[in-house]
């Protein structure tokens, strides 16, 4: 018997126990095997909407793909045209999706934890799933990053794991470091000094990149926000690949086993010198990827939680 984890709404790693993340992650890598020919076809139909405030290439269209794929029928939703420009609340736009008979909605939304007011509704009758609130979290990204780790080390326990970059902006630091630091693995964040605060001290220290560079399994590069910063540019390109980037030079200093990731988009020659991202090292493409059976595995977890 296949064993699913039943989850009502996923919204938030934190709220998940090891054995439901480890079921996922099994599930995903079936599904990576099998593809679609594992899910057992619903004998009604499901809706799916997708509902995105925040521009998304991968994790818009890896949702879109993973739903189709376990053959539901997909509601794509055009914020710019819909009744949230009338002054619409996510509240109720959730009521109206549940009464036309919705199934589960992926949000993406510039609120962080925009999510706490929806799935404990009694009105509403759908499953929602986080695509990425805001500088909260973004579990899906987080499952797939696992799931990338997994397939390359097996396991977490002791793994060193740089995360680097741009930290008080991004949603996937939050998520990895909360949910590799359970499973084992050692933290180490780095980065400018300024995009730093006390909420990641609990999780590892910080390191100029240089010093841990030969040290780490995991080279986990952020992307610069460029969003978030309130149109103030820091740094230039040039000087932030200098300083903060992986660098043609940084990377031969890699363990030989070492893997360099990225959430991406990448701002190519910033983060990561160009050369770099589709280097054998690089697992960028195997997230993205990844992304996909990931995604199938939430989606299937969440419907079967009827």
């Amino acid at each position: 018997m296949t064993l699913i984890a039943k989850i009502d709404h996923f919204v938030s790693v934190e709220d998940l126990t090891n054995e439901q993340i480890l079921l996922l992650l099994k599930r995903a890598s079936a599904f990576k095997q099998k593809d679609s020919w594992l899910w057992d076809s619903p004998k009604k139909q499901i809706f799916a909407a997708n509902l995105f405030f925040e521009n998304s290439t991968r994790t818009h269209n890896s949702f879109y793909i993973a739903q189709r794929k376990l053959g539901m029928d997909v509601l794509e939703l055009d914020v710019k045209t819909s009744s949230l420009q009338k002054g619409e609340t996510l509240y109720d736009t959730l009521v109206t999706l549940s009464a036309l008979g919705v199934n589960v909605v992926v949000i993406r939304s510039n609120v962080k934890r925009y999510w706490e007011n929806l799935i404990n509704a009694p009105i509403i009758d759908c499953h929602v799933v986080n695509g990425g609130d805001g500088s909260g979290g973004h579990p899906s990204q987080c499952l797939l990053d696992l799931m990338t780790i997994q397939e390359e080390f097996g396991a977490f326990s002791d793994l060193r794991v740089a995360i680097v970059g741009d930290l008080i902006h991004s949603r996937v630091a939050r998520s990895n470091m909360q949910m590799l630091t359970r499973f084992g693995a050692k933290i180490i964040f780095s980065g400018p000094k300024e995009w730093h605060n006390e909420e990641f001290d609990h999780y590892g220290q910080f390191l100029p990149l240089d010093d841990l560079i030969d040290k780490v399994d995991v080279l986990m590069m952020l992307r610069v926000q460029h969003e978030r910063h309130n149109n103030q540019q820091n740094f230039s390109k040039e000087e932030y690949h200098k300083l903060y980037g992986l660098t043609k030079e940084r990377a031969k200093r890699l363990q030989k086993r070492a893997i360099i990731m990225h959430p991406a988009p990448i701002n190519r020659d910033v983060e990561i010198a160009s050369v770099l991202v589709e280097s054998p090292k690089s697992k960028i493409v195997e997230q993205m990827k990844n992304g996909v059976y990931a995604r199938m595995a939430i989606l299937e977890a969440v419907m079967s939680s009827r």
